[in-house]
């Protein structure tokens, strides 16, 4: 949620509201969607190419140090699914349309905020490896994580407005004023703390007159907040001729609101007078509307101490839904993403926004057959008529709502589940199955077989598939430099495991830190105004689209394939840096050479993928196809085959991987 201008504005009047704060040795509760988001956006790192995730992993594990180090111990708190009552679902489709807009920005040169696809699921792995204990809220987590607190008698960490109107026993910090890159310790003591700010309700409600606390819920509705929008309000922000202040007419809305509300005892007074500005007609559905929205203030019935003590707590919302006891476990575990809860309960799901070319489809048309089969997983937790032996149902009951691009606005899209075999599409016997048929469910649905990925290292073979799977896409517009770019960003993980695994004085060691350092050097600077290569963010925006519905198949199948990580898997201003480096450069052989089993591998990853992939994809479409499939061979065998012999200067590492060079060099072979 979120109270428009209130943030910005006790910010700024910080010397009235807040206290200094010297935080360590305490429990701390943190807004996890805030977190992840405040240091995606304000740790200087690159937005327009798709992730820089290894970058953004370092920031959140310097982060946790930090509270570490301070005896701080954190309990991270994320928001889940849309609301099952779909109360703020125009303000989503604002939000979804300001991504959009940001995006855009970003891609023509401009500035702008939006979060890489994966980032969520990048900041869930981290929080796992650093062992810090979180809970996926079944929906918004802003109540719950002011129950725990409160449970606990603990501060919150967040930068949401909202938590101005809690009333936290041990008061909000915000992220804003949350010094965690800047540890002092306590006078003559080795002992580390932050230094916090800590919003004070009792100061804050003192300003305004000794105001009752009751009554900020009526405010923050009034104010307008994500789950009340009602034009209807204005009518009464007009006619009330709230009161003017010396502080100027900046917060002219926030401050004569707050002033006016003062003069009253307690909300029901308050509220009836709100409703004697408005028509008798509107006023009874207008009170219920905002006594309802009210109650989002109130304490919740959700303990989620019991989580953090026994892996499991009751969400007394969620029992009538249908929902099989396992999906609800693995929601709150974050092993389920809230697109899944999303589909199963509303039918409806957003799709994120990314930085790609707006005068294209949407990138995540590329991964609408792995959603249909997801939703054919997930039909059997929607109520439906039983008659379904001869797997057949009606077309209303397959149906399922998608919020995507188009252009630069959005669009609701129908899109049909997947029918499934009777025994597969059983939803609360889905975590039954046994292995090898959640894994050929898995595998049928990324269009590969379980023979091609023998070879493939395990924590690679579901990027491998999912390569596979957009390679053979038609909507899918890749070319072999962008395959190359991909392969070669997988490299960096194994690469690491050579150099953390053997001694220092080992040469695979020296090879390996060498091809490492060769391939970090490759990321393209920001340089403010540049304008992206729209065709090559697109198709890496489609390949991170298929990986993201892949993982959450690859989750609701309860991991027949191992997950891969993430932090080092796909680097954006590496995989642009490739594609932009490699018409000028050399081989694979020769880039690859000084580390053989890096070499090796790469041949297996291309192996693999490339041979799914039809050979049209792979060249310039003026080609005839004949030549087209005798170049293709050429060109693969020139890449694969260790002792090629070098046509190319060696002063630049990364030539051959380009198909226009080798193109032109299999062509003037030819023609002599």
């Amino acid at each position: 949620m979120g109270i428009r201008g209130l943030m910005s504005f006790v910010e700024e009047y910080s010397n009235e509201f807040f206290t200094d704060l010297k935080l360590r040795n305490t429990k701390l509760i943190i807004d996890g969607y805030s977190l992840f988001h405040r240091l995606c956006f304000n740790s200087n790192l690159e937005l327009r190419y798709g992730g820089d995730y290894d970058s953004f992993a370092d920031v959140v594990q310097k982060f946790f140090e930090s509270l570490f180090a301070c005896h701080i111990c954190p309990y991270v708190v994320l928001d889940g699914g849309c609301d099952i009552s779909d109360k703020k679902l125009t303000t989503l489709k604002d939000r979804a349309r300001e991504k959009i807009q940001a995006a855009h920005s970003l891609s023509i040169g401009g500035g702008g905020n939006v979060c890489p696809l994966l980032i969520r699921e990048v900041f869930i792995q981290v929080l796992i490896r650093l062992k810090v204990q979180f809970v996926q809220s079944f929906s918004e987590a802003d109540r719950d994580i002011m129950t725990l607190a409160n449970h606990w008698n603990c501060p919150v960490l967040s930068s949401d407005s909202d938590f101005c109107i809690f009333d936290l026993k041990s008061g909000f910090c915000s992220l804003n004023s949350f010094q965690w890159k800047n540890l002092n310790t306590i006078k003559d003591t080795q002992d580390y703390y932050i230094p916090a700010r800590c919003f004070s309700l009792d100061a804050f409600c003192h300003y305004f007159n000794n105001m009752n606390k009751a009554l900020l819920p009526l405010f923050a509705v009034l104010c307008g907040n994500d789950h009340v929008n009602l034009p209807i309000m204005e009518t009464f922000i007009s006619k009330v001729c709230l009161p003017l202040t010396s502080k100027g007419r900046r917060y002219h809305r926030v401050l004569g609101l707050l002033n006016w509300l003062s003069h009253f005892d307690g909300p029901n007074e308050a509220l009836d007078n709100v409703l004697k500005y408005l028509p008798k007609k509107d006023r009874k559905h207008v009170k219920d509307l905002v006594c309802s929205s009210m109650e989002e203030y109130q304490q919740s019935q959700v303990a989620l101490q019991d989580f953090f003590r026994c892996s499991a707590y009751i969400r007394p919302d969620t029992l009538n839904l249908g929902l099989p006891e396992w999906v609800l476990a693995a929601l709150a575990r974050g092993q389920l993403a809230p697109f899944i809860s999303d589909a199963s309960v509303l039918r409806r799901t957003f799709l994120q926004t990314q930085v790609e070319n707006m005068q294209r489809p949407n990138a995540h048309r590329v991964s609408q057959p792995i959603r249909q089969v997801i939703y054919g997983l997930l039909l059997s937790a929607s109520s439906h008529p039983e008659d379904t032996s001869q797997n057949t149902l009606p077309s209303q009951l397959l149906a399922f709502n998608e919020v995507e691009r188009i252009n630069t606005n959005i669009k609701l899209s129908v899109v049909y589940a997947k029918q499934l075999l009777k025994d597969d599409s059983d939803l609360s016997k889905l975590i039954e199955l046994p292995l090898a048929r959640r894994q050929m469910l898995l595998l049928e649905a990324l269009k590969v077989t379980q023979a091609a990925l023998e070879p493939i290292p395990t924590l690679l073979k579901l990027p491998v598939a999912v390569t596979c799977y957009w390679l053979q896409s038609t909507e899918a517009k890749a070319k072999l430099h962008h395959l190359q770019a991909l392969l070669l960003g997988m490299l960096r993980a194994p690469l690491l495991a050579i150099v953390n695994s053997h001694g220092k004085e080992d040469p695979r060691v020296h090879g390996a830190k060498m091809l490492y350092e060769e391939l970090q050097q490759v990321k393209v600077p920001m340089r403010p105004g540049t304008r992206l290569d729209l065709d090559t963010a697109h198709v890496f925006c489609q390949w991170q689209s298929c990986l993201q519905m892949g993982l959450y198949l690859n989750q609701l199948l309860s991991a027949p394939l191992p997950e891969p990580d993430l932090t080092r898997l796909y680097n954006g201003s590496l995989v642009h840096g490739l594609c932009q480096r490699l018409p000028a450069s050399t081989s694979a052989d020769s880039l690859l050479s000084m580390c053989p089993e890096a070499k090796q591998l790469y041949e297996c990853l291309f192996s693999t993928t490339s041979s799914c992939a039809p050979a049209e994809l792979f060249l310039p479409k003026a080609k005839s196809n004949s030549k087209s499939r005798r170049r293709k061979k050429k060109v693969a065998s020139l890449q694969t085959t260790s002792d090629a012999k070098p046509w190319h200067d060696r002063s630049n590492r990364f030539g051959l991987l380009m198909v226009e060079s080798l193109e032109e060099h299999v062509e003037n072979s030819e023609l002599e």
